[in-house]
């Protein structure tokens, strides 16, 4: 990624992808803050905008038209993202915990999480389908969908709670099935006709909402066939119906539950003052109560001095003093209070394409309402989709950097630019000793001298009747997240070892990290190293030394040693006429990393790529060299057609391969198609002459993905045909699923391109 214009001073983490939060990091990357880290840790990529669900559920939008990418938001913003779930605070030392990473440190955080739901009556969590995460319930009302299509008999659908939630999803959900029947409708059938009940609680329906919008959804629900049973509280779930409070039995088919939400637990079993129901207690100006330099916004928020209902609007209002106060926050600033409006206009639809206004007392219904708040919620969401192209970074006087640094860090900062490179541009040793205590490597019979030894070098034996195997790797880094970049640069590494059949032993890193006062350096070289360590213990490989620096940015090696077999290592000679050709990953990590950088490829996009670059090649190693391979490479920087040329030539054969059988990461095929190439893709395509059909290949849109450099790919090997079948099948087992057969390996032919492909 680019290094940052500025050393790192201060860390801002904003936990959750909710709307005060994307508002925030709209406006950071409008307008930087120099010596500030930006990290966003959220569960879910895309983030829904809730004013448009009932739209996604009766049709009327797609899954992407009411979401907000946070994967290139983020990088607009320059902020680093995390997909992970953050489980708990350390609010001593500053930290964040999550579910699958390391500890995150803060200077200044911000919480925008959300709700779940409040499952309140005996059963609703086991067999009631809660409105949020609406992932969830998109997934369940699909196949609601298709259950209708399979069986077509009437079903009885309950919605529990009658809020603007309940009363939207409920018309929404019918007309989506109405919809459904009128396009497959029989003229031999009577048409199904799904009973639909709504269960409140209170005296009416939308019971926040003044009495002539009431009145308005109470007679459109009548006109709907809706049964509705109003002061009629759900006590119990069960898996075909509902028990009310005075003991009558509603048998129904499905149940989505829509009552009030409850806080996620977390934010006050790790102290933070929070209110009867978990949310958590901030002042007027957003900042917490109990802590300072820890925000709350959305509806996780409770603003102790205003409270109001949780609804869109107010996180919307939230995003820009939000990011106003955070930006103070980290200069050392006076925060503004901020007073939420208390009647706002509120839009709810009616299922087709019509809806209801009102605010106050007032309230108008119309086809024309459901257009004005299309056109309202079309245009918050393209704020966050028409992204500005990013500039470089220009330079600017690190003096701005005292506003968000202490005295103490810009004496230090100044020390760090007078360095003078003389010592290898070497890391302190309190630095490394401090990280080194923390990491956990595994011990091995076979390392003489490790880590813990304080000489020189590692001393490590040989067992008898095996060889040595040597390799080393090193590239910067290509994800914002030094833990994840540490987990892949490790496979990526360990994809040499396993593609000579061999088993790592030791490795020696090499890493650099950026300069910046010394807390921050230790911090990232511990998640850069801890996301190695973890990989290299998973497959049994001690880390036995290596060498620290200074750089510009995060880059990192592994120096591998590994032992195997003389007569049992592949080698990328050794192909044979009739073997077939099996690659055990998809390919475009190039691409996509390109796209990326422009803002121009899907976080979903780079989270699968990012999947794909953390699973090891150590099975398919074993399950390849098991089922007869050989010979066999890893496909990386030069790409899948310049790998598989290596082996040509080491093997003297040709090959032919099957351009519709290689598969592509998920956004591959539209990054190549957009021009989004990496940096290397010219000098691999100059191997272009290896094709000997190159004039036919060359008009496929896709073409350029032959070329395209792989960071932690599959292994490429050649298995005897009578193998394959047996070895894909045993790769797919072991989690390779998208392994595929690519092609044949050919005699060597007179003509001077070895390569020929089918297109």
């Amino acid at each position: 990624m680019r290094p940052a214009p500025f050393p790192i001073v201060k860390d801002l983490v904003l936990v959750g992808g909710g709307h005060s939060h994307v508002i925030a990091l709209k406006r950071i990357g409008m307008r930087p803050i120099p010596g500030v880290r930006v990290t966003v840790i959220a569960r879910d990529i895309d983030t829904p905008y809730s004013g448009m669900l009932p739209g996604l559920i009766a049709g009327h939008y797609t899954f992407d038209q009411i979401h907000i990418d946070l994967g290139p938001l983020a990088q607009f913003a320059g902020a680093r993202f995390y997909h992970d779930d953050a489980i708990g605070l350390d609010l001593t030392n500053s930290v964040v915990h999550c579910q699958n990473r390391p500890p995150v440190h803060y200077d200044v955080l911000s919480i925008d999480i959300g709700v779940t739901p409040a499952f309140r009556a005996v059963g609703a969590k086991d067999h009631a389908v809660p409105v949020k995460p609406i992932g969830t319930l998109a997934a369940r009302l699909e196949r609601l969908r298709a259950r209708v299509r399979r069986e077509y008999r009437p079903l009885k659908i309950g919605v529990v709670g009658a809020g603007a939630a309940g009363v939207e999803l409920t018309l929404a959900i019918q007309f989506a099935l109405c919809k459904d029947e009128s396009s497959l409708e029989n003229q031999t059938e009577a048409r199904v006709e799904h009973e639909f009940h709504l269960f409140s609680a209170a005296e009416t329906v939308l019971p926040t909402h003044n009495r002539r919008t009431q009145r308005v959804f109470l007679r459109i629900l009548r006109e709907r066939g809706v049964h509705v049973h109003l002061r009629c509280r759900v006590v119990q779930v069960k898996p075909d119906g509902l028990v009310a409070e005075d003991k009558t039995y509603y048998p129904v088919d499905e149940i989505v539950w829509a009552t009030e939400a409850r806080a996620q637990q977390w934010p006050g079993v790790s102290g933070l003052e929070v209110d009867e129901l978990g949310f958590i207690c901030v002042d007027d100006t957003l900042q917490s109560r109990s802590h300072q330099g820890v925000f709350a916004a959305g509806d996780i928020a409770a603003v102790v001095n205003h409270p109001r209902e949780k609804a869109g609007v107010f996180a919307v209002r939230q995003g820009a003093p939000l990011e106003a106060n955070l930006r103070r926050s980290l200069k050392g600033q006076p925060l503004k209070p901020f007073m939420p409006q208390r009647k706002f206009l509120s839009l709810v639809s009616t299922g087709d394409q019509y809806a209801v206004a009102s605010r106050g007392r007032w309230s108008i219904e119309g086809g024309w309402v459901w257009r004005w708040k299309d056109w309202i919620d079309q245009r918050f969401i393209k704020r966050f989709r028409d992204l500005p192209p990013m500039n470089e970074a220009a330079d600017r006087p690190s003096s701005q950097l005292a506003a968000v640094a202490s005295p103490d860090v810009v004496r230090e900062l100044s020390a760090v630019a007078m360095r003078c490179g003389g010592c290898g541009s070497k890391v302190g040793a309190t630095i490394l000793n401090q990280v080194l205590k923390r990491l956990q490597p595994i011990d091995r019979a076979d390392v003489v001298l490790g880590l813990d030894a304080l000489d020189d070098a590692s001393i490590e034996r040989v067992p008898a009747g095996l060889v040595a195997v040597r390799t080393v790797d090193a590239f910067r880094s290509i994800v914002d997240d030094p833990y994840t970049f540490g987990r892949i640069a490790a496979n990526h590494c360990l994809g040499d070892v396993y593609a000579m059949g061999a088993d790592p032993i030791t490795a020696l890193a090499l890493a650099t990290i950026p300069l910046g006062p010394e807390c921050k350096m230790e911090q990232l070289l511990e998640e850069l190293l801890s996301g190695a360590v973890d990989v290299l213990n998973a497959a049994d490989t001690a880390l036995v030394g290596g060498h620290t620096k200074e750089g510009l940015e995060t880059e990192l090696g592994l120096a591998l040693t590994g032992v195997g077999q003389p007569d049992h290592l592949l080698r990328k000679g050794g192909m044979k006429p009739g073997d077939h050709l099996l690659v055990t990953k998809p390919i475009g990590t190039g691409t996509l990393f390109a796209a990326h950088m422009r803002m121009k490829a899907r976080g979903c996009w780079i989270d699968a790529a990012v999947e794909m670059m953390l699973q090891s090649s150590r099975e398919a190693g074993n399950v390849l060299r098991a089922n007869g391979a050989t010979a066999c490479t890893d496909v990386t920087g030069f790409g899948l057609l310049g790998h598989l040329l290596e082996m040509t030539r080491a093997s003297q054969v040709d090959a032919c391969l099957r351009f519709e059988a290689i598969p592509l990461l998920d956004g591959a095929a539209e990054t190549v198609a957009g021009g989004y190439l990496s940096s290397l893709q010219p000098q691999n395509a100059r191997l272009r002459s290896a094709i000997a059909n190159i004039a036919a290949v060359r008009s496929q849109t896709i073409y350029s993905v032959l070329f395209d450099p792989q960071t932690a790919g599959g292994l490429l090997a050649s298995v005897p045909a009578d193998s394959v079948t047996v070895c894909l099948n045993r790769l797919h087992a072991a989690g390779y699923l998208r392994a595929s057969d690519i092609g044949t390996v050919e005699p060597l032919s007179d003509r001077a391109a070895p390569i020929h492909i089918e297109v």
